[in-house]
């Protein structure tokens, strides 16, 4: 509900009646008016509270310039509502120019009235609208408090709750991540198309000083949730005018209410997390025992009539626009998308974190395998930087220890610069795939270092950069020159380079099998398998 303002308090019949004219401040009639006090004091300031309207017929006030210009600034530094004075006692026709000039000039609504009224009535008139306004806030907070504390007690969810901020406020409502993504939205009476334009550039900039703000330049109000130094994101309320206390208490009870929710799907989650993370290493060490299956079973996964693929999902920067990497979501982020993502489509899925990646096993109807993957990845990417990479599928719950193997695999083999590709499989990943097969071999190990050796030490005795000009030669097999620009160099220094690596490898480059072998050698200690 609304505050009573200046403007209110002009436009009741007792006030009209008495032929109001506002000679100052106009631009401040939406003032709050928190009561009226009728006074012939000129020293009333101390006694007033801030939004008290002043009423007067000014037969007290002081005779001289100095006089009013004090008594005015008094009722500004005090943050009275207004001045309202009758004529007809002290002044019969006209308010008194330096009274009028310092009420401009400090921005105070000054109010003539032109005709003799009962004050006991207007105090009694506003002085009812006042509480009517107030029991009617009272009215409408109970409602907002019982709203929530049902919400509270039915552990609702994030929809319903931002569900109930909507109806209440009669405006868009926003659920955005600490990212700045928007998580979830309810759309207002308005159309809902611009406020969301350009959401997590406008977002980012709006900072939040304290617990709820009011953003005059988007017409947003904030409020965080969480705590200041484990916030998780923000609500947002639509709000082109200055926000009223009811709305602002609106929002901070949608807080709550969304972090006591966080807060109990945490603890359920939990458990689920840890149940899935358990079956998870079972499938892997022993997907035939008759104990994982049966685990399976009371877990409410399927462990019949269904294929299943493997997943391995892990964050990777996102580009900034200008080909520097930015923040890497955390696994926990990830994680979240994922279960998410899964429940959309309802997708059965065991999902738990594992040395930093996402590890998935999905159970899917074996003619829809890879649209349910796709369709997983393509949720994915929308809310994270990820690489998905999957095993090939297994027709049963016995098999699923070379799937989850297979994807993990995969995700080790993928490429740094791999491109916009949703899904990485085994076909995908060639060469790089067969060497992340051998894991920690040591022979593979032995071999990179057979190779590459004798020029890792000249660059760290020497400062020469010989492995990245073998790396830029393998990278463009097809011209040298091409290697050379990659690297910044003419063609002659990258030459006198390539005849450096000849001498200390005793071998040409030019020979199809060195080159193959050092380029092996090269991928494996890329992937980190060269010890």
């Amino acid at each position: 509900m609304p505050d009573v303002t200046v403007r209110d308090v002009l436009a009741l019949p007792v006030i009209r009646s008495a032929g109001p004219s506002v000679l100052a401040g106009e631009d401040e009639l939406d003032r709050r008016v928190r009561w009226v006090h009728a006074t012939e004091l000129a020293d009333i300031a101390p006694l007033l509270r801030d939004g008290d309207l002043v009423l007067t017929t000014g037969i007290a006030l002081p005779e001289g310039e100095r006089g009013l210009t004090s008594f005015a600034e008094s009722l500004g530094e005090v943050g009275a509502a207004g001045l309202m004075v009758e004529l007809g006692r002290r002044w019969q026709h006209e308010l008194p120019t330096p009274l009028v000039t310092a009420c401009r000039r400090i921005s105070l609504p000054l109010v003539q009235l032109a005709r003799v009224s009962r004050f006991a009535s207007i105090t009694q008139a506003v002085g009812e609208r006042v509480v009517d306004e107030q029991l009617a806030e009272l009215r409408d907070a109970e409602r907002v408090h019982e709203t929530f504390t049902a919400l509270s007690l039915a552990e609702a969810d994030p929809t319903e709750i931002l569900t109930a901020v909507q109806r209440l406020a009669g405006a868009a409502v926003v659920l955005e991540s600490e990212q700045h993504q928007v998580l979830d939205y309810l759309a207002g009476p308005d159309d809902v198309a611009g406020f969301l334009d350009d959401w997590q550039a406008r977002s980012s900039r709006v900072e939040l000083t304290g617990r709820t703000v009011w953003d005059e330049q988007q017409g947003w109000l904030l409020t965080r949730l969480g705590p200041r130094e484990r916030g998780w994101g923000r609500l947002v309320l639509q709000a082109p005018t200055p926000p009223s206390q009811r709305e602002i208490a609106l929002v901070e009870r949608g807080a709550a209410a969304l972090a006591l929710h966080r807060l109990h799907d945490r603890d359920r989650d939990n458990l689920v997390r840890r149940t899935h993370h358990e079956l998870l290493l079972a499938l892997q060490a022993d997907p035939t025992a008759e104990d994982v299956v049966r685990r399976c079973e009371l877990a409410g996964f399927p462990t019949g009539g269904r294929g299943y693929v493997g997943l391995t999902i892990r964050p990777r920067p996102a580009m900034d626009g200008t080909g520097a990497a930015s923040r890497r979501a955390s696994g926990g982020e990830v994680l979240a998308a994922v279960v998410h993502a899964a429940h959309e489509g309802r997708t059965p899925a065991l999902i738990s974190e594992m040395d930093h990646d996402v590890r998935v096993l999905l159970a899917v109807p074996p003619a829809t395998e890879a649209a349910t993957v796709e369709r997983l990845a393509a949720e994915l990417a929308r809310r994270h930087p990820v690489v998905v990479a999957a095993g090939r599928g297994a027709a049963s719950l016995r098999t699923v220890d070379r799937t989850l193997r297979e994807s993990r695999q995969v995700a080790d083999a993928v490429r740094p610069d791999a491109g916009e590709r949703l899904v990485h499989r085994l076909e995908d990943v060639h060469l790089r795939g067969l060497l992340a097969l051998f894991g920690d071999d040591d022979r593979l190990g032995l071999f990179v270092a057979r190779e590459l050796d004798p020029l890792r030490r000249h660059d760290e005795q020497h400062g020469t950069a010989l492995l990245e000009a073998l790396r830029a030669l393998v990278q463009h097999p097809a011209s040298k020159s091409d290697a050379a620009a990659s690297l910044h160099l003419s063609r002659p220094a990258f030459y006198a380079r390539l005849a450096k690596i000849e001498s200390l490898l005793g071998a040409r480059l030019d020979d199809p099998d060195i080159r193959v072998s050092l380029h092996t050698a090269l991928l494996a200690d890329e992937l980190g398998r060269g010890g």
